[in-house]
């Protein structure tokens, strides 16, 4: 039974983090149209778009925060590889251990923080200056994207869900190879 709750608690977790990335895939391609489109635009019509710089801001925002629940999922962040790399036994364990803890403290801190920022931009339905677009669509995307990281890092402090080992010294190995 408590097997079948950790297959699902980890299943539905990594549905999210793919969906989340999915997301930054989309929102990163269609950064790159924008960017085209408004310069095609400027060369051949000589106006650009008016819309780009807020779009393209607000896209990268939400791309670049729905892309961690994949990254802190599959183990891919910065390391300090000192640590990471060279210790083994209990004291890899107890780095593992105090860096999850860092990582739950430090999310729950900015979930706490970006709530009252986000009813703040929803209340006053505030919009970006130029093209008038609605903000807090755009900012419940980063508490969404922090909730799940965080969770994920709970469910693998809690351990049920494994950490992916990722060996330092064969990365480094495989990109100084040409």
């Amino acid at each position: 039974m408590l097997s079948g709750a950790k297959k699902v608690v980890s299943l539905g977790l990594e549905y999210l983090a793919l969906a989340c990335a999915a997301l930054a895939a989309l929102g990163l391609t269609t950064i790159v149209g924008v960017i085209v489109t408004s310069v095609i635009m400027r060369k051949f019509a000589n106006t650009p778009l008016h819309i780009t710089e807020e779009v393209v801001g607000l896209l990268l925002s939400v791309a670049l925060f729905l892309g961690l629940p994949i990254v802190t999922l599959r183990n891919r962040h910065v390391h300090v590889s000192l640590l990471t790399t060279y210790v083994s036994g209990k004291a890899k364990a107890l780095v593992q251990v105090l860096g999850l803890t860092v990582g739950i403290v430090f999310f729950g801190w900015l979930i706490w923080e970006t709530i009252p920022w986000f009813e703040f931009a929803f209340k006053r339905s505030l919009k970006t200056e130029t093209t008038r677009i609605l903000l807090y669509p755009w900012m419940a995307l980063m508490p969404l994207s922090l909730v799940i990281t965080g969770l994920i890092l709970i469910v693998r402090l809690l351990g049920i869900l494994d950490t992916p080992t990722t060996n330092v010294r064969k990365l480094s190995a495989q990109s100084e190879a040409p």
